[in-house]
């Protein structure tokens, strides 16, 4: 889920983190880490993102958390409160807001007691740590759809951490069943964008701050698309999860600051052949963990269509590809100024559902219309990435599948076994400002984009929780795509 980006002036400046990225061995290394675990859903991806659009001795200072794999939604288990309140939220490394609907929350009620119990919920009046913080938590998406509530302080759990006092959203209103777990850059905040208030430490820098890792990075393994488990690694980097050497691009800036994970892609190809549908470009791409597909410039869609036969349907936003498809050899291959991530075709082509029987499958790359490139799971499951926030640098290598080792090291000051990639390329064109806008209606929710209140209204991307997917794709026209 691509988060908002506002202007300079309406910035609060960031944190100053001097330090290089450096990963050291320890015999306890101070990450946390999560799983990310996976259930099979029937939801197609498509529909989907257009509904949504242990320490010993010293601190050791990593986190690592499982992530569920829902097929088109990771998902990390945390607890908030006192006693702990289970939850179930999806990571989001396109925005920056940790919320979570109650049991009173419009999405909720409306629909059944049932409907937000896989995910659960939050009540602020079971919790003895709970505490107001501001009524300033608004977020709106151009199809009017969103979250609104209160900001709050309570106690976050997440693997084997514990963070007291963490400020998180709260979604009386809300139509999105699953809470987001948001890890971008804090200048994303609502608080910011919204209310023009100040930035708050969100997970990454709430972690640094307790102490609990060494500096606001973290890298995520997705596996394959038929694991049922990944990790994200808070602090950390787990060698074992790459191939090879890791390389480290900047983070391409947006009106002169650090505000989403942008990168350039310069050469994209086919089956080996580097460059072989187009190169010598430089394409903003975000890599998004809140988006299921992958969405690429119109152009560049219409050329992969016509090489596999797909054929694209305007109204879904999505395109149909034989299913036989994903038992061929063969992949796409992404290269950022030299470095090339290879994506085989097994993991591009996904189980849309059952029409009279018969099986139909998505191709995992949609046209991205008018709105930067996002570079969602379809991608990001081919490659181990670390995000990090203090250098504003993204490492890549491509990813080992179903790794059953591990070697996790510590992220301190730079990074053994990883090179920085020179004169990499961080002039782009192209990049849209956001796909949500802050404000609220004459109720003081979010609402429909011509009746917002203050707050700018910014250009829809592809793929959201809420679904301007399905904005974008009509934006596109259906001739363009009529194969």
């Amino acid at each position: 889920m691509r988060s908002p980006f506002i202007t300079v002036t309406a910035i609060a400046s960031l944190a100053a983190w001097s330090s290089a990225l450096h990963l050291e061995k320890r015999d306890s290394p101070a990450v946390v880490q999560a799983s990310i675990q996976r259930k099979d859903l029937t939801v197609p991806p498509h529909v989907r993102d257009r509904q949504r659009n242990t320490l010993r001795k010293r601190q050791s200072n990593s986190l690592t958390v499982p992530l569920d794999n829902e097929l088109t939604l990771y998902f990390a288990n945390v607890s908030i409160g006192t006693p702990a309140q289970d939850l179930r939220l999806h990571i989001d490394t396109g925005s920056s807001d940790l919320w979570v609907n109650t049991p009173e929350s419009q999405i909720c009620t409306s629909r059944g007691g049932a409907y937000c119990r896989a995910t659960g919920t939050y009540s602020s009046n079971d919790s003895s740590t709970y505490a107001f913080v501001n009524g300033d938590f608004n977020i709106s998406y151009v199809d009017g759809s969103g979250a609104s509530g209160d900001y709050a302080s309570d106690t976050l759990r997440i693997g084997s951490a514990s963070l007291s006092e963490f400020q998180f959203g709260i979604g009386y209103r809300s139509t999105s069943q699953e809470g987001i777990l948001g890890i971008g850059y804090a200048i994303n905040e609502v608080q910011v964008n919204r209310a023009g208030g100040d930035q708050y430490p969100n997970l990454p820098l709430a972690l640094v701050n307790q102490g609990t890792i060494s500096t606001p990075a973290y890298s995520l393994w997705l596996n394959d698309l038929d694991a049922n488990t990944g990790t994200i690694l808070f602090g950390g980097v787990d060698t074992d999860k790459y191939d090879g050497t890791l390389s480290t691009l900047p983070i391409v800036q947006e009106s002169g600051v650090y505000a989403e994970f942008i990168i350039a892609l310069t050469a994209l190809g086919s089956n080996g052949n580097s460059g072989s549908v187009i190169s010598n470009t430089a394409i903003p791409v975000l890599l998004d963990s809140g988006s299921s597909l992958t969405y690429l410039p119109n152009n560049i869609v219409s050329a992969l269509y016509q090489s596999i036969s797909a054929q694209y349907d305007s109204s879904q936003g999505a395109a149909y590809v034989d299913c036989s498809l994903a038992d061929q050899s063969g992949s796409l291959d992404f290269t950022f100024s030299g470095v090339t991530i290879s994506v085989p075709y097994n993991e591009l082509v996904i189980l849309g559902g059952y029409n009279n029987g018969q099986a139909y499958c998505v191709f995992g790359v949609s046209p991205a219309g008018d709105s930067t490139s996002v570079l969602g799971d379809t991608f990001l499951r081919s490659a181990y990435v670390v995000y990090d926030l203090e250098n504003n640098e993204l490492s890549l290598a491509q990813t080992v599948f179903n790794a059953t080792t591990s070697n996790v090291q510590e992220i301190s000051s730079s990074v053994p076994n990883a090179e920085v990639v020179t004169s990499a390329v961080t002039a782009v064109s192209g990049i849209q400002t956001g796909s949500v806008f802050f404000g609220g209606d004459s109720n003081g929710g979010f609402g429909n984009p011509s009746t917002a209140g203050s707050g700018p209204m910014v250009t829809p991307a592809p793929v959201r929780v809420y679904g301007a997917a399905a904005a974008a794709a009509a934006g596109m026209g259906a001739a363009l795509f009529a194969l």
